[in-house]
Formats: structure tokens, sequence, C-alpha cells
């Protein structure tokens, strides 16, 4: 990644705005195989018969997939981090640092946040680290890195780690890089704990918690923004705080907060994790209701710096990044202040955000005029 001014090579346009599809990710392509593979997924499921098992249904096409195994529910998912390995790379070879142990926590979280929606209590993490040559395990400092923050994140939330699969991929993964994913099970008892939207509906309290930063979604376009910097991931974005650093603020672990929800009595109504596809993941549930956001999270600094810097408007950037809230928590409007009070004794801000109205399917972001429709999101 080129770190100094633009260079008579690059792209001429560097004043313009920079979409998430212009740094090379299109959801109006990477969608419809997606709603594809479900519909073929959704044909398998008669095989949990033969095992005496059925399928949760209501979850497919949610964030995790649940199986109904007699006395209490399996929930299980896999997730791979993405590009955000690329801007660690680049940093330690401007730093001297290793940042891997956030990455790992990264990678954990992408599993897991998702894991949680459904109401599961995440059990078990299984790692795939996928080298581009068995040289990358030689750098001791930074394997040793990844291999710390793994254990950490899995401490924060109390799962086991498993195992893993660690192949040496040369051909297919770039040499010098590391592809990284996380599969976690979990459990959701007692069943009543199961959260995928049955009891969703008008009157519900949305409460969002706060973000860390950009977390592991929508590094493409972060990464291209760099080429418009004049010192490239080493610009500073706030007094002492670069670019390069604030995006690699790990991701938040929100596992406990839906812990320490269940154990204060309040199950959500159902959850969101807004990872790609921004504020529109709001949308998420098939059901047609109006997502009435009053109240707007601070945007976290490097957020802020990418939408301008992108000079995108707030329709675009809140379509594509989570604008300063990693999770929303559905829930009876009388555990609203509950929830808020719980989520910050774990140390994540949270808000009492909008409410749930019957209506038209849609997200209205009031103080920002911005509107989202079921148009603006197909994952099913």
């Amino acid at each position: 990644m080129n770190q100094s001014a633009p260079t008579s090579d690059q792209p001429t346009d560097q004043t313009g705005t920079l979409s998430y599809e212009q740094a090379g990710v299109n959801y109006d392509l990477i969608d419809p195989l997606k709603i594809t593979a479900q519909r073929a997924a959704a044909s398998t499921a008669v095989h949990l018969a033969g095992h005496g098992f059925t399928e949760v249904a209501a979850s497919r096409g949610e964030s995790a997939y649940v199986v109904d195994v007699g006395p209490f529910y399996l929930a299980s998912i896999v997730e791979c981090l993405g590009t955000k390995t690329l801007v660690a790379d680049e940093m330690a070879k401007l730093t001297g640092k290793s940042y891997y142990d956030g990455i790992a926590q990264d990678t954990i979280a992408m599993a897991i946040n998702d894991l949680i929606t459904v109401g599961a209590t995440p059990l078990v993490v299984q790692a795939y680290w996928a080298a581009g040559g068995s040289d990358w395990f030689g750098d001791s400092q930074r394997a040793q890195a990844l291999v710390a923050g793994w254990k950490r994140a899995c401490e924060v939330c109390s799962v086991a780690w498993g195992g893993g699969e660690t192949p040496a991929l040369a051909g297919i993964v770039e040499e010098g890089r590391i592809d990284l994913a996380a599969s976690c099970t979990g459990l959701i008892n007692p069943k009543e704990r199961l959260s995928v939207g049955d009891k969703l509906g008008a009157g519900d309290a949305i409460i969002l918690l706060a973000s860390s930063g950009i977390h592991a979604n929508g590094l493409s376009l972060a990464r291209k923004l760099v080429e418009r910097l004049p010192n490239g991931y080493l610009t500073e974005i706030s007094p002492g705080v670069t670019y390069g650093e604030a995006l690699l603020a790990p991701t938040v672990l929100y596992s406990p907060v839906t812990e320490a929800l269940w154990k204060a009595g309040i199950t959500p109504h159902y959850c969101a994790n807004i990872t790609g596809h921004g504020w529109r993941k709001l949308l998420r549930h098939p059901n047609e209701l109006t997502y009435r956001i009053h109240s707007v999270p601070p945007v976290t600094p490097v957020l802020r710096f990418i939408q301008a810097q992108a000079k995108q408007d707030d329709r675009e950037a809140y379509s594509t990044l989570n604008m300063g809230a990693g999770f929303a928590i559905f829930v009876k409007a009388e555990d609203a202040e509950r929830t808020v009070e719980i989520a910050r004794a774990q140390g994540i801000a949270a808000w009492n955000a909008g409410v749930v109205e019957a209506g038209p399917k849609q997200v209205l972001i009031e103080p920002l005029d911005i509107a989202f429709t079921n148009d603006d999101l197909q994952l099913r």
C-alpha cells in the first residue's frame, strides 16, 4: 500500500466521492449468491430428521443457524475476518509493532457477535488460519500475538478454544499474508432464550451498543482511502492517533452484555449485528415493521474521518459503516433503560435509540433524515 502522496500511476480522481463499490465490494453481486445458497441449503434440512432432530426454520437467513436437539437448541456460525490483516501488515512495516493480538479478537468477534443474535451462549470456538506459506508462522512475534489475542478473547467470552486448522496455501493465499476465520458453536438453554424475532413487534425499544471503530467491515473502503492521504496510514486523525492505529482498534465483543441481560431476566425480542450493509442491518428481520430512530449515537472519530475523506453523505456512510453502533438489541419498552444500564455495567456504552412501529418495512433515522426501505437490503 502506497504511503506517500499520489503518483502519476494512481487514479487521477482523488477528490470525488469514494463508495464501497468503488473500493471493490459490490453487494448487488454478492447478495444474490447468498440467497441462492440459502435456498439450496434449506433443502438439506430434511437430513436432520434422520438423526431425530429438526431445524428452527426461522433461523434461516439470520446470523446463526439453530437446530432443535430436544432439551435445548444448538446454534452455529462460521465467519471470515476479511481484509483487516492487510492493515495490520502495513502498520507492522511502518511501526515495527505486531497488531495480531487485536486481529485475533476481531476474528472471534465476527463469529461470536453473530452467534449471540439468536440468544445463544457461546460454547466453543474453532480457528482457521490459512497462510500463504509456512514462513508466515515463522515470525514468532506475530504468531505468538495471534495466539495470545485469540486466547484472551476466548476468556472474555467464556468460551473454550477447541482447536483449528493452520494450512499453508501457497498459490491460493498470497505469500506473506494470512486468511483468518472462526467458527463458533453455542447453546440456547433454556429454549426460552431463543431470539429469532417471533416476539418482535410494535412498541419494542431499539437499544444500540457502541462500536470501537470500524470493527471488521468496510476495510476495503478504508484501505482504498489511504491513496488520498498525504501520510497514508500514519496520517493523524486526532492528536497522537494515526489512521492505521484507529482502524486496528479491536472489534467489541458483545456476548458479556447478552449473558448479563439473561441473568437479569431480560430476553431480547431480536438482535442485529451491525456489520456489512451498515444500519441497513436493522431491516434484517423479514416482518413488515418500521424502525424509527430518534437518537443517533456519536460517531467514532475514525468513521467520521473516513466519511469526510471519502466525501460520503450520511446516507452512503450509514448504509456501509456502523457509524458508532455495532450491535442492536430489541427489547420490551419497559426493559429499555435497564438494558442500557446492564450494557454500561459491562463497559459498553448504550443508548435507547428508537422504537419499533407497525408500518412498512423501513428504517427511519430521523435526526439525519435518512430512510432505508426493504429494497435497500435483500438477504433472503
